[in-house]
């Protein structure tokens, strides 16, 4: 075992967990153990709420240009701790460095934007009658809980605990059980940065955390970013506790390939945005529709796909199961009548066999009901379905349940603007195979790929973050008495 026992963190301290419970913490790079990570238990939870609740009063009493202090601090320590974090992250997600050096990257950018807050939530101040003024001020919720998966162990905790904190609220953050050890490198670095303890708290476990969370009655809001079936699990159980919830869900993300879309360009970006972080983002492609003829530009698709190699410029996948599920999708494709043009399945890394890799795939000829056209895989892999016309390539995206992304690839700026107004999904590219907006916009999908209001990242999160306080006064007493007072 590479690294000491995982544990929880509360109130400024790593602390052991009271159950005795634990999983091993297995690196998909190449199957070697990792560490143990606690499966905590509701008490383990109560003291980290409690902890926060302590921290609370004097944290959203602070300042909001004091609090944001600290994360100039931490956005420094993140830059000066860049390739330490990018190597732990790759160890345990098997993403390739290179990915990981990028999200550490945007986990930078996200600070950033934290940095700024002091300039967006000033308030709103009027004189509405004559010596009556009205003022609005965005008010801290108190403790709130952050559920985050597996795929970005460092960028979508920073999607959460930067704008949070800064708002003057004190977070319970559960890292996924699969990739548990950049967070609590994230909570040293918090601390170094000047957090005061008790604003930010790490429990470890699994179901039985989760369904805590939504149920504890001193957690005020929860954030999650998982799969749309526990996505919807998560919304229903938090709300039901009269919790604010923002819960983000699956995808199946649909790119357009009109037939004047530039050949290489177009190439390029399909093959990145099916491959990159082994397909396992939320964002990735998963799905195209070659609208008319564009087998050429298919033809480049898997030219690219074949400069993609395991253990090289292609990271593994999370865990065996992961694998073995991704090419059961691959095979049942074939089975029902899809053409495989690139085959990833059975792939190895020599000198890691026990890693869990598999190669890009691309399926063309795909029919819009097979399951690979319909359901998220979330692996390397892109599923080719052929329409004659764009409006039943529109059709076929708008039938998809999920709303995350989608993107359409042509030169004609007409076209491109009709397809963004018609395609149901929240974030939009045009010649972008990943359309994740940057700071301050924010980011979250549509239909069943995000339960609740708002975004979770950019200024759309302050108003999940905060709720608003409004003040009338009015001191002068000649102003006399009217519908005003």
């Amino acid at each position: 075992m590479k690294y000491a026992p995982v544990q929880n963190y509360i109130s400024g301290k790593f602390t052991n967990s009271t159950s005795q419970r634990t999983l091993d913490v297995v690196s998909p790079l190449d199957g070697n153990l990792l560490s143990k990570m606690p499966m905590s238990s509701s008490k383990d939870l109560d003291m980290a709420v409690k902890a926060a609740k302590a921290a609370f009063p004097a944290w959203s009493k602070t300042p909001i240009k004091e609090r944001v202090q600290v994360f100039f601090r931490y956005k420094t320590l993140l830059e000066k701790h860049l390739k330490e974090l990018a190597e732990l992250c790759s160890e345990e997600n098997g993403k390739t460095y290179g990915e990981s050096v990028a999200e550490i990257e945007k986990c930078i950018e996200l600070t950033e934007f934290a940095t700024s807050l002091p300039q967006l939530v000033t308030g709103e101040i009027l004189e509405v009658s004559k010596g009556v003024e009205c003022r609005t001020e965005h008010v801290p919720l108190g403790v709130v809980a952050s559920i985050v998966p597996f795929n970005f162990p460092a960028m979508v905790p920073n999607w959460t605990l930067p704008n949070a904190i800064a708002l003057g609220n004190c977070m319970i953050m559960k890292p996924s059980e699969k990739v548990p050890l950049c967070c609590g490198r994230l909570a040293e670095l918090l601390k170094a940065a000047g957090l005061p303890d008790g604003v930010f708290n790490i429990i470890h476990g699994d179901v039985e955390i989760v369904e805590a969370i939504c149920d504890h009655p001193g957690i005020e809001a929860v954030s999650f970013v998982g799969s749309t079936k526990v996505a919807k699990i998560v919304y229903q159980r938090a709300t039901k506790s009269y919790k604010r919830a923002l819960a983000l869900g699956g995808a199946k993300n649909h790119l357009m390939v009109l037939p004047d879309a530039i050949p290489g360009m177009t190439a390029q970006n399909v093959a990145a945005s099916m491959s990159g972080c082994a397909g396992q983002r939320c964002m990735a492609a998963s799905a195209m529709i070659g609208v008319g003829n564009v087998d050429s530009i298919v033809d480049k698709i898997c030219e690219e796909a074949r400069k993609i190699v395991p253990g090289e410029n292609l990271g593994a996948v999370i865990s065996k199961e992961s694998k073995e599920r991704i090419e059961r999708y691959i095979g049942e494709a074939e089975r029902d009548g899809a053409k495989i043009l690139v085959d990833g399945r059975n792939a190895t890394v020599k000198g890691k066999e026990k890693g869990t890799y598999v190669g890009p795939t691309v399926i063309d000829y795909v029919k819009p009901g097979m399951s690979v056209a319909t359901e998220e895989i979330f692996g390397p892999v892109i599923s080719i379905m052929r329409t004659n016309t764009v409006d039943e390539a529109l059709a076929i995206e708008n039938a998809n349940p999920y709303g995350n992304a989608a993107s359409v690839f042509t030169q004609n700026g007409g076209m491109a603007r009709y397809i963004i107004d018609r395609a149901s999904a929240g974030m939009i590219g045009v010649n972008v195979g990943v359309p994740v907006p940057r700071e301050p916009f924010s980011f979250g999908g549509w239909n069943e790929s995000k339960f609740g209001v708002g975004d979770i990242t950019g200024k759309s999160s302050i108003e999940f973050w905060t709720k608003l306080k409004k003040s009338t006064t009015k001191w002068n007493a000649e102003a006399g008495v009217n519908w005003m007072s």
